[in-house]
């Protein structure tokens, strides 16, 4: 049963989702009448609830999902459906430090200090006061936040850590950070970036050949939902397209004596040409 201090998911007849913070003597009021507080600290999560004129509510317990979604923001936030996958490609669990930048609204930051727990930490950073202090507002309001560090600095700067098992960059020109971001990590460490222009992703490209990183690959995802109809199963109308290119890659020093035993087709051998005529390196016999 949902705790005094504890969000709790409120869901009425007619689909309308709202988180709220249960509080001793404050009532919840609605179009449908007033829930009593008392009413809702007796109940167990996942039963219904009747307002005093006899309108059921359920009760449900807020999820990862929900609480990314409930952010106040005055930025664009990153989605569920990407941050689900920059926490398993960063590997973010249980004793990962993680370094992340910008924090903005902090939707992101919140999930990197959930799956961080106990033992892992998060280090963020952000170079405006107000987004600095809308994502420590928005780290308390969903009950996270006890192993994260707020930095209030540039990162063209540097980082403060130089043995962070991963690192997220969102800023505009990721490419103009890359000594900063290899500093910041430990060699082998897991890297992700997020543009939402191909021009961009294009430039950091270029702009990760010239340092010590590789494995790079360029992700987007997509989600499109299914009305869930049994006997008329089929897509709904609209859906969660691109919201940004996701770029992954490791701090890798690379040899030449690796590079020369990759198996290279006639394709991948006219991009390696071209990739050594832009690094001014001396081509393969």
């Amino acid at each position: 049963m949902p705790q005094y201090g504890e969000l709790f998911l409120l869901v009425s007849p007619k689909g309308k989702r709202s988180l709220r913070r249960l509080l001793e003597g404050q009532d919840i009021h609605g179009t449908d009448g007033v829930i009593p507080a008392h009413a809702l600290a007796e109940v167990d999560f996942g039963v219904e609830v009747k307002t005093l004129q006899g309108k059921p509510y359920r009760i449900l317990k807020p999820t990862l999902y929900d609480l990314v979604r409930g952010v106040k923001r005055q930025t664009q936030i990153i989605y569920p459906k990407d941050i689900g996958y920059i926490c398993m490609r960063l590997g973010v669990g249980n004793g990962a430090r993680v370094i992340e930048a910008g924090s903005g609204s902090g939707s992101l930051t919140v999930a990197l200090s959930w799956f961080s727990g106990e033992r892992g930490h998060v280090y963020t950073y952000e170079a405006r006061q107000e987004f600095y202090d809308l994502c420590r507002r928005n780290l308390e309001w969903a009950g996270v936040g006890h192993n994260v560090t707020q930095h209030l600095r540039d990162v063209k700067d540097g980082f403060a850590q130089t043995d962070a098992d991963a690192l997220f960059l969102d800023v505009r020109t990721p490419w103009d950070y890359l000594p900063q971001v290899a500093a910041a990590v430990k060699p082998g460490a897991a890297l992700a970036f997020l543009v939402p222009t191909v021009d961009q992703v294009s430039l950091l490209l270029k702009g990760m050949e010239n340092g010590p990183f590789d494995e790079q690959e360029v992700e987007e995802i997509l989600v499109r939902g299914w009305k869930p109809v049994a006997d008329r199963l089929r897509p709904n109308d609209r859906m969660i397209a691109h919201t940004g290119f996701l770029v992954f890659a490791r701090k890798q020093e690379r040899s030449r004596e690796f590079e020369d035993l990759k198996p290279l087709g006639t394709r991948e051998r006219k991009q390696q040409k071209a990739l050594r005529e832009r690094l001014g390196l001396e081509e393969i016999g």
